[in-house]
């Protein structure tokens, strides 16, 4: 990585952007887990089920969506920026 490419990196999101970003990623995820689950996961209990819910979903949001969520938002950014 060159020192030029590390210089137009934008800032880590702010707290709002990144709550954003988590929100844009744990709906829809929990959305499809619920769609595709929902009866099995019905039978459980309400603190097993949200456990199950979370083991399945954390790993999905932080390793398999929000890295893609935060090269869109430097894309964004760069974009803007070059406007």
């Amino acid at each position: 990585m060159s020192i030029e490419s590390t210089s137009t990196r934008p800032a880590p999101p702010n707290k709002h952007q990144l709550a954003l970003m988590i929100w844009l990623a744990v709906f829809p995820t929990l959305t499809l887990i619920n769609l595709a689950f929902g009866e099995w996961l019905g039978i459980l209990h309400p603190v097993l089920r949200t456990f199950v819910l979370a083991t399945v979903a954390v790993p999905i949001v932080i390793y398999g969506i929000m890295p893609h969520l935060h090269r869109l938002r430097t894309l964004l950014l760069s974009r803007a920026a070059r406007r």
